[in-house]
């Protein structure tokens, strides 16, 4: 996809082939809020054309967390000064070590993705300039849209974006539908509260935008709470019982559906939660 896709009135979403990731843009009366700015310079310019076909706003940014794939656009669409706002530690994280993110980044998907792993260590890091503790409200002229940390989850700095007056929830990669919820920087243990708190929070949600894959409902989201609980439950077990990280991996991907080297990460960041590591 490399036009903007309505989802609910005034709420538009791109879905970019490369890692499958979403961009969407919310507009109001005086400015469009573009949350999440893909991966790369040449990325963001894709996604800037798309959506100066849409409207000729100008721009506020959302980066939902501190992620390439969420917030290495930034220096295309924030051109000219635009404000960037994410939670205080993604800010913290590109702030301060974003250029060993970038290193790290680079090296993890040079073999996989060559191409893309070339254009992230080519792209110029602008970190966010406006932070959000638990939440801040950002008004789009005729409409607010909310920003919210619940809690840590798929990293310590999620935010979720809500546009109450479309029943649309964009949740970052809080929500996974394009694969398996990705838990390298995660905190399984945590998760499954952060996102029940989403849910609380939200019972008109209608339209859920991933971080990842297609657009879903509120459904969906409760049941990848499910799938999150359980592989809680199994982790603290496991670590009660002495279980290998293997062994209640292997029950966790059963349970689950999800591949046992994502469950593995998910024990052994689990374990480590529970010893006080993270």
């Amino acid at each position: 996809m490399s036009a903007l896709e309505p989802v609910a009135d005034g709420v538009y979403v791109l879905r970019y082939p490369v890692l499958d990731v979403n961009a969407t843009v919310v507009l109001g009366d005086r400015y469009a809020l573009v949350v999440d700015t893909l991966s790369s310079d040449a990325q963001a310019g894709t996604l800037l054309a798309a959506l100066r076909a849409v409207t000729a706003l100008p721009l506020i940014l959302v980066n939902t967390h501190f992620h390439f794939d969420h917030c290495l656009g930034n220096a295309v669409l924030a051109a000219g000064g635009r404000p960037i706002w994410a939670h205080t530690n993604a800010a913290a994280q590109l702030r301060e070590r974003g250029g060993y993110w970038q290193r790290r980044w680079y090296g993890q998907w040079l073999a996989a993705e060559p191409d893309l792993a070339r254009d992230l260590a080519a792209t110029r890091l602008v970190p966010p300039d406006r932070t959000v503790g638990p939440q801040a409200a950002v008004d789009l002229g005729g409409r607010e849209v909310l920003l919210r940390h619940h809690g840590r989850g798929h990293t310590d700095g999620d935010l979720v974006v809500r546009v109450p007056d479309a029943g649309v929830l964009l949740a970052g990669d809080l929500v996974e539908q394009g694969g398996p919820p990705d838990f390298a920087d995660g905190y399984p243990l945590a998760w499954p509260e952060t996102l029940a708190s989403v849910l609380r929070e939200g019972p008109g949600d209608r339209v859920v935008v991933p971080g990842h894959g297609a657009v879903v409902d509120r459904d969906f989201v409760t049941a990848q709470h499910a799938d999150l609980a359980a592989l809680d439950w199994l982790i603290r077990q496991g670590d009660a019982d002495g279980a290998p990280a293997q062994a209640v991996a292997d029950a966790a991907a059963a349970r689950t559906g999800y591949p046992p080297a994502t469950t593995l990460v998910a024990v052994r960041r689990g374990y480590a939660e529970l010893a006080g590591r993270l």
